[in-house]
């Protein structure tokens, strides 16, 4: 099942348009064609929403990346992503949150976005001596306290947190941090 979501996501970012990047199309034409006839703001609202239409691609490309729940969990998709995302500085995000009985976490997706990048240096070398390195699949994790916080390919966040290490490395060792690495190129 997770190896059709990753299928899934690669399809929604790397597959030739489909209808919903027609409305894009269409949003866009409709852009140039007000801007051709003077009037800017129409061209400045019709980009505006192709951007928004752009972004919801990608939102559902990376939210395919977040695991399914295992037998005996739920999990839950965070819907508000997109609202949240521009008080990060832009980019797109994906959260979901996973539970089963009383253990409940949420795993956070960032991608392309400046609050991202100054993680970065965290992340590596000397930063890690602010928290145990954990390695998850072959990626590198930072546990502070039991929040997980590692960076893909430099430039997409992957954030776990509110249950115990050996609860939400399951779950996190399902994802594809390859494919992860190439989403959005």
């Amino acid at each position: 099942m997770f190896r059709l979501a990753v299928a899934t996501a690669s399809l929604l970012c790397l597959a030739p348009l489909s209808a919903g990047a027609d409305e894009v199309l269409e949003t866009i034409d409709a852009a140039r064609a007000a801007y051709e006839a003077g009037d800017m703001q129409d061209a400045l609202d019709e980009l505006a929403y192709a951007q928004q239409l752009v972004r919801e691609r990608k939102t559902a490309g990376l939210t395919a990346f977040l695991p399914g729940p295992p037998d005996g969990w739920s999990r839950e998709i965070n819907t508000d992503m997109s609202a949240a995302m521009a008080m990060f500085g832009g980019g797109v995000g994906a959260e979901a949150t996973y539970a089963s009985g009383k253990d409940s976490f949420s795993v956070l997706l960032m991608a392309d976005n400046a609050m991202v990048q100054g993680f970065a240096g965290m992340l590596s070398g000397a930063g890690l001596m602010l928290g145990k390195r954990v390695r998850i699949g072959s990626e590198k994790f930072m546990n502070q306290d039991g929040e997980l916080t590692g960076l893909v390919d430099s430039r997409i966040l992957v954030q776990a947190s509110g249950a115990p290490v050996e609860v939400m490395r399951p779950i996190l060792e399902q994802i594809d941090f390859e494919a992860m690495a190439a989403f959005g190129r």
